[in-house]
């Protein structure tokens, strides 16, 4: 409780002592996504027993693809960030620096910035630069992570050109006392702790979260910008973090419901130079994150009132850059009919910027609302609309139209078509605005047109599962925001418009054999993701795939399970990358296999107990993600947890 007075009565930069920042470098949410209750009068149609809240993240999102995390993969990547286990289980490509380093996610071929990214449903993304960087979000700060691939602007606002992603926490009620340790050892320096307590009744539910990540990422590697190519061990490479979480739900009446959350992380890096370079950069990130939500659950209609903020500093070689965001966010959710499910809403936005050349202020309203048609028992159809106001201005209206057709359901085995249209935007940053010298206020926003169509089968029997779902999509994206030089000063304008197409095909499948379980699961992205104007004279790029978006990525597991043993062989392949627009030069595509397995849970008197073991790259090869960054070899990684 001392972190919630803490937020109230003390500002953003007190929470952690200064000196603990000059350390050796070394488908279902909303906040609270499950809560089991007890004791609730049978006359009461509101919390049920098991309630799962549907808002806007899977209700209103038929026709879209969605990947989510398994529990099991965010138990095994608790001491990494979440890039990692985002490369490793997804087939999708981050643009990663090095370990640890600034790592940014590509969906169907966009940019780092066409991504929303929400943490219990509140957009997190840096209004100055328009994205996350995903090496800095611990895995062990969340309870599920979703990924919505394709344009989800009329859902979710700006940014959502590519995809989304979504970070949520999960409280239960009626659990009693709780404690839990996760300890992580790994190769170069690699060392992580979590500790988490928890409590809840019938009626309160909390949840307590600190967390410790170091590594010294001085691992071997050759050096491509040295005569002969000798083997160098990595330097100036440090990371370290630390962080905790707060989770809180209140049952007021039995229908309502009062839930917040609070986050605070902070991250010190040496950057990693490129290869040939001895530069000494480093950088802080500091992160404050909370919301407060509540509930009031009736019949037919479930109202929610939103508040929340996100301040965030980055500091780089001493020079300090903040921002801040505060939200107020209502909607209602109403079953008109059997048939026909609505949701309204409204959410504010105040965003504020103190950087190193520039203050800004900026209000942002957007108005949104999502229907459902179950025109019929085998056809669902959603039909979502935004619009985005900022500082004045009309941001494009967004609309979407999606629909899920079950085309045959049998006993064993189903068929189902999706098809999705939808326009996305993104409106320019604070820095492509107001940055002193170059900044550009006549930016108007990014703006999509995407449409896909998919088919997905599901076979089922006694011992037997395969699901499989094979996508295709097309979008134009037009206005694309790029710096381009003026004389001696660089400045953004709306020039480049590219055409994104692509293939994805994702299957999982279990077998069960007496005591033993097999399971496989892949991922392959077939992406083009074409350049259609040439931004100068010179420029002969029109026609050429964007830098460093692989045609070609695939990723695939194998595992079995027997008890509490469960073993796994991961693979995954990333193809060739251009290096520049004009598709000249490129980094050779490179594989990569990870094995792992886990003992686990034991149970001993009122313990759990679980050791995992991952050795990753596992025959030692060299890559390259971006040109000259180093990546490391073969490594290892032992992890303990414990639960009272």
């Amino acid at each position: 409780m001392i972190a919630w007075l803490l937020l109230f009565y003390q500002g953003f930069y007190s929470l952690v002592p200064e000196a603990a920042f000059h350390k050796k470098v070394g488908r279902h949410h909303y906040g609270l996504s499950e809560i089991i209750t007890e004791g609730i009068p049978q006359d009461t149609v509101h919390l049920g027993e098991v309630e799962v809240f549907s808002p806007a993240l899977d209700k209103y999102t038929h026709g879209q693809q969605i990947k989510a995390i398994k529990s099991e993969d965010l138990r095994d990547f608790q001491g990494f960030g979440l890039s990692d286990l985002i490369q490793q289980r997804t087939g999708l490509f981050l643009r990663q620096y090095g370990p640890g380093m600034l790592a940014s996610l590509t969906m169907r071929g966009t940019s780092a910035g066409h991504n929303a990214v929400f943490w219990n449903g509140l957009p997190i993304n840096s209004p100055s630069l328009g994205q996350t960087d995903f090496s800095i979000l611990p895995v062990g700060a969340f309870d599920e992570v979703q990924l919505h691939l394709g344009s989800g602007g009329a859902l979710y606002g700006t940014d959502a050109i590519g995809g989304t992603v979504h970070l949520n926490s999960r409280l239960k009620f009626g659990q009693g006392h709780s404690f839990q340790t996760d300890s992580n050892l790994g190769s170069f320096g690699r060392w992580n702790q979590q500790l988490q307590y928890g409590f809840s009744n019938k009626r309160i539910s909390l949840r307590t979260r600190v967390y410790r990540n170091i590594a010294e990422n001085d691992f071997p590697f050759p050096n491509l910008a040295k005569p002969g190519i000798p083997i160098e061990r990595q330097e100036h490479a440090a990371f370290y973090q630390e962080g905790f979480s707060q989770d809180l739900a209140f049952q007021i009446k039995p229908n309502q419901l009062i839930s917040s959350s609070l986050w605070y992380n902070q991250t010190e890096r040496e950057i990693q130079p490129v290869m040939g370079s001895n530069t000494l950069d480093s950088q802080e990130d500091r992160s404050l994150r909370w919301v407060l939500d509540y509930f009031n659950f009736g019949i037919k209609k479930t109202w929610n009132f939103k508040t929340g903020m996100v301040r965030d500093q980055l500091i780089f070689n001493s020079i300090e850059n903040n921002t801040s965001q505060f939200f107020l966010i209502g909607d209602m959710d109403w079953e008109i009919s059997p048939k026909i499910s609505s949701k309204s809403g409204v959410r504010y936005t105040h965003v504020h910027g103190k950087l190193s050349t520039y203050e800004a202020k900026e209000n942002r309203i957007e108005l949104y609302q999502s229907t459902n048609f179950s025109v019929a028992e085998d056809l669902k159809i959603s039909i979502n609309l935004r619009q985005f106001v900022y500082d004045g201005i009309l941001a494009p209206f967004t609309p979407s139209l999606g629909a899920d057709w079950i085309l045959f359901s049998k006993k064993v085995n189903e068929l189902k078509l999706h098809v999705n249209g939808a326009r996305s935007f993104k409106i320019p940053t604070l820095n492509d605005r107001f940055w002193e010298p170059g900044g550009n206020r006549g930016l108007l926003p990014e703006s999509s047109w995407s449409g896909e169509l998919g088919v997905s089968y599901l076979f089922k029997n006694e011992r037997f599962k395969l699901n499989q779902q094979l996508t295709h999509y097309r979008m134009w994206v037009d206005n694309w925001i790029i710096w381009i030089p003026k004389g001696n000063i660089w400045s953004p304008e709306n020039i480049r418009q590219v055409h994104n197409k692509g293939i994805e095909y994702a299957f999982n499948a279990d077998y069960q054999l007496g005591n033993w379980t097999f399971e496989a699961q892949g991922n392959y992205n077939w992406t083009r993701a074409i350049n259609q104007t040439n931004i100068s004279e010179n420029d002969r790029s029109a026609g050429n795939q964007l830098p460093y978006t692989p045609i070609h990525k695939f990723q695939s597991l194998i595992g079995v399970k027997r008890g509490w043993i469960h073993s796994y062989l991961n693979y995954h392949f990333t193809g060739a990358r251009f290096e520049a627009m004009d598709n000249i030069s490129y980094l050779t595509p490179y594989a990569l296999w990870d094995w792992g397995f886990r003992i686990g849970e034991i149970h001993a008197l009122k313990i759990k107990g679980s050791l995992g073991f991952q050795l990753n790259n596992v025959f030692n090869t060299s890559y390259q993600v971006l040109r000259l960054r180093a990546m490391p070899g073969r490594n290892y990684q032992i992890n303990i947890q414990i639960k009272l």
